[in-house]
């Protein structure tokens, strides 16, 4: 094979390489909130999963009120979430509370934490599925994102 051709060959692996690369870095939190999330929470995404929270809206009250974690992967496609463990930990002004988050079904875990639907809620999300290390993900779930067109004039 001659030097030119082991050279055409890198230069398209590496395009390759960093194509494929930009199109993961695509589902930042600012696009996944422009999506309407099939379960109506927030969606965020954690290395090769994406992880969808769902909590009560309408607690006025600080009580304890479930979490729902769904697990798919970036297609949309059920992660199984047997022997699967996890934390939810709740931020809303000084209060800090943590959830176990259990598995419950196909490709969702639950848990109880104390808090009241308000904007200030912030939660982190820690999961361990079976076999895997550790994702970690953010979330602010009552915040309203802003649509990207809205802020476009014509």
């Amino acid at each position: 094979m001659s030097s030119f051709s082991r050279f055409a060959m890198s230069s398209a692996a590496a395009l390759v390489l960093a194509t494929s690369a930009t199109s993961v870095f695509a589902h930042d939190d600012a696009y996944l909130d422009t999506l309407k999330s099939p379960n109506g929470g927030q969606t965020r995404m954690a290395d090769a999963y994406h992880f969808e929270l769902v909590m009560v809206k309408d607690s006025e009250d600080v009580k304890e009120n479930q979490i729902m974690v769904y697990v798919t992967d970036h297609a949309g496609t059920k992660i199984l979430t047997a022997g699967a463990t996890g934390t939810a930990t709740v931020l809303a002004g000084k209060v800090k509370t943590t959830a176990t988050l259990v598995p419950d079904g196909d490709n969702r875990l639950k848990g109880i934490a104390k808090y009241a639907s308000t904007a200030d809620v912030k939660a982190v999300l820690s999961i361990t599925l079976a076999g895997k290390p550790a994702e970690q993900a953010r979330f602010t779930p009552f915040v309203v994102a802003k649509d990207a067109h809205t802020e476009h004039k014509h």
